[in-house]
């Protein structure tokens, strides 16, 4: 007799949650790496609620049309980022897999899925004179200036992430030194060089700005709003925004930004590719072989703009 003969007729919230909690408590996955995944499901089942499929019975066809739908977007929404649709297949991996080993289900829909086929497309980057633009933007000496100031010359100082910006404790930083530490991806910790800009920003803010908005509150959060609070990456997202488009610069400007900005800028300049794949947290240099890319396309913008015979004038 087949192990799953008869149809499983629990709802599929039923069914995410269970494996959640199974890579919460058993695989030890971070909290940000489980919403990640709760909110792919979410969207999957979103995706299959429309087309009146039940995840128990849903076929390799049906999750390729979903990835598909998320590759070309709609008029709502962009296409989704190849990293973005990695993640989506093998959270539905992973998924299914779970639903195998707890015989809910015979077959695995996920055995040949593949993500569609990344995009060629680079990420954009800021120049010098736009980044300069962007962490001139926060005016004024309230305390939710000096800390978009320090945010954003942090940020761009060393390269990132936003769950990392607002991640970060006080004690993270040591300024004396210029280095900070923070948690990427798999909390893994690594040490980043610290620039005297930021140095300066994130002491002014500390100094002058922190203290008003935490008062005598207990706040291990480096960046906090106006509660009190850690920020969180919405708030942050929010903020960057807000300067961006002060500035001219919100069609450029996406959570990465400043991180892509700060490996491009570091290679253009010279850094050695080993030593900007340790400061990003990157565990493939692959990943991080992207930026020499855009650093060749940014010294090609240079020379054609520069020498005098490069070009017709």
């Amino acid at each position: 007799m087949a192990i799953a003969a008869s149809v499983d007729t629990r709802p599929f919230e039923h069914h995410v949650l269970d494996f959640l909690a199974y890579l919460e408590f058993e695989r030890g996955l971070s909290r940000n790496t489980l919403e990640a995944y709760r909110t792919d499901l979410l969207q999957f089942g979103a995706f299959l609620d429309r087309t009146g499929v039940q995840a128990t019975e849903a076929t390799h066809q049906d999750l390729a049309r979903f990835l598909a739908a998320l590759a070309s977007g709609d008029g709502e929404r962009p296409p989704a980022a190849h990293a973005t649709l990695q993640r989506k297949t093998a959270c539905l991996r992973s998924f299914y897999r779970h639903l195998r080993r707890e015989q809910v289900m015979e077959h695995d829909p996920t055995a040949d899925l593949r993500s569609p086929r990344a995009s060629q497309k680079l990420p954009q980057v800021l120049s010098r004179d736009e980044v300069a633009r962007l962490l001139s933007a926060p005016k004024g000496t309230d305390p939710a200036a000096l800390r978009d100031r320090a945010m954003l010359e942090l940020m761009y100082a060393c390269g990132l992430r936003a769950s990392e910006a607002t991640g970060l404790e006080v004690r993270d930083i040591d300024l004396r030194h210029g280095v900070l530490r923070t948690r990427g991806k798999g909390s893994k910790e690594r040490l980043v060089p610290v620039g005297r800009e930021a140095i300066t920003a994130v002491r002014t803010w500390l100094d002058r700005g922190r203290p008003v908005l935490v008062g005598v509150e207990e706040e291990s959060h480096l960046f906090v709003n106006r509660r009190g609070t850690g920020l969180t990456r919405q708030g942050l997202y929010k903020i960057v925004q807000r300067h961006a488009r002060a500035v001219g610069l919100d069609q450029k400007m996406s959570p990465h930004t400043l991180r892509h900005t700060f490996a491009t800028h570091l290679l253009a300049g010279g850094c050695d590719l080993r030593a900007v794949q340790e400061m990003l947290g990157h565990a493939d240099i692959a990943t991080t072989q992207m930026y020499t890319h855009l650093s060749a396309d940014r010294l090609r913008d240079v020379y054609f703009s520069a020498h005098p015979r490069a070009s017709a004038r």
